[in-house]
């Protein structure tokens, strides 16, 4: 007959011995220690503290760090036709500020007219919208009548004193100039310098480890993990950047101005990096574009236009082209959306998804971490 009964194992104390059960967590695994979940608390808060604070040094390295993966495979072509490293990073990165600054000049003028006209028109809507909220309005009137009667009745004598403060402070903006043109200038140069010495400083850290067994194996998962990351950030850059082009041209083809359309497709191409919180952004915004330049249904059409373009890029062109192993749950995308948006605005907006995508790959080519990759999906 098989006994039952747990065994016991001995272990000192202060006062004498004590018996311990084998199957008690603090003693099962005694060459593992785990970290008391208040720690890990901590740890996670001054981790998001940490991103928070140091945003301005954080944020330049990321962005460098994303427009690299989208200029590498770029680079490994140009490679393969033996155009040197140094040569090809140049020529990607003068290619691409050429095109950044060729398309801010074309978009400066619009943008311009638009923030200029937008209050003027907002004002020619108010009519519309005061017909639309007159219930609510008359409503809120006799609120304010029997609160006033209420105050007469009681002889109490209420006043509201209205201050009225000036924000526009047009040296603040003179003294943050140079800042921004600092930040962009160290985006362009470690841009350059992550697609010229990423290799050689990928390779000299993993000359650290102590075998070459270990050494091989790391640099095979680091470099599939990279030329996943950097085709998929090349990929979605063009869908992105696709998706932008045909909604600029089919609301040219409805009576939006060139130069103006280029403007609403250049928003809906950068909105598109943050699914659905941008679509919902671009559309609200071109909603209201439509009932301030057109009337009657057609005022519906630049957010239909939108509606429509998202949706077949949405559920037919991005499934298509990257496929079931790069797809992330959405209950995960809005959190990560809402932490990287809180942490960093809108370029935290535009990196959570990409920074997503790094993680789960990372997590799928270690050992025992697959269950974590497969959560994000």
């Amino acid at each position: 007959m098989t006994s039952t009964t747990p065994q016991h194992t001995l272990v000192p104390a202060t006062d004498g011995i004590v018996e311990a059960s084998a199957t008690d967590p603090a003693t099962a695994h005694p060459g593992r220690p785990r970290a008391p979940t208040a720690v890990v608390v901590l740890a996670v808060i001054a981790t998001g503290f940490t991103l928070w604070a140091a945003q301005g040094l954080i944020l330049p390295v990321l962005l460098a760090m994303f427009f690299a993966l989208v200029g590498n495979p770029i680079i490994r072509v140009l490679k393969r036709i033996y155009v040197p490293r140094f040569l090809s990073a140049l020529l990607v990165i003068t290619l691409g500020f050429a095109g950044t600054v060729l398309l801010v000049e074309q978009l400066v003028q619009p943008a311009t007219e638009w923030i200029r006209e937008a209050p003027r028109g907002v004002r020619s809507l108010a009519p519309k919208l005061r017909e639309m909220v007159r219930p609510v309005h008359e409503a809120n009137q006799a609120a304010q009548r029997l609160a006033s009667a209420a105050a007469a009745g009681t002889g109490s004598d209420t006043r509201v004193q209205v201050v009225r403060t000036e924000t526009n402070d047009p040296l603040r903006w003179l003294m943050g100039t140079p800042k921004l043109l600092s930040s962009i200038l160290a985006v362009v140069l470690l841009t350059f310098f992550f697609m010229v010495y990423g290799e050689n400083l990928q390779r000299h850290a993993l000359a650290l480890l102590p075998t070459r067994q270990q050494q091989k194996i790391t640099v095979d998962i680091l470099t599939s993990i990279e030329r996943e990351i950097s085709r998929y950030v090349l990929t979605i850059s063009v869908i992105n950047a696709v998706v932008g082009v045909v909604i600029a041209v089919l609301l040219n083809a409805i009576g939006v101005p060139s130069q103006e359309a280029l403007l609403w497709g250049t928003m809906a191409m950068l909105l598109n990096f943050a699914p659905y919180v941008g679509p919902l952004i671009g559309m609200l915004t071109l909603l209201l574009m439509g009932f301030l330049r057109f009337e009657d249904w057609m005022a519906l059409a630049p957010a239909g236009i939108y509606l429509l373009v998202h949706t077949l890029e949405g559920q037919l062109l991005t499934p298509i082209v990257l496929g079931r192993s790069m797809r992330l749950s959405p209950l995960i995308l809005i959190l990560s959306l809402m932490v990287f948006g809180w942490l960093w605005s809108m370029i935290g907006l535009l990196l959570a998804v990409p920074l997503l995508v790094c993680v789960k790959l990372v997590l799928s080519r270690i050992d025992g971490m697959d269950g974590w990759a497969r959560l994000l999906e």
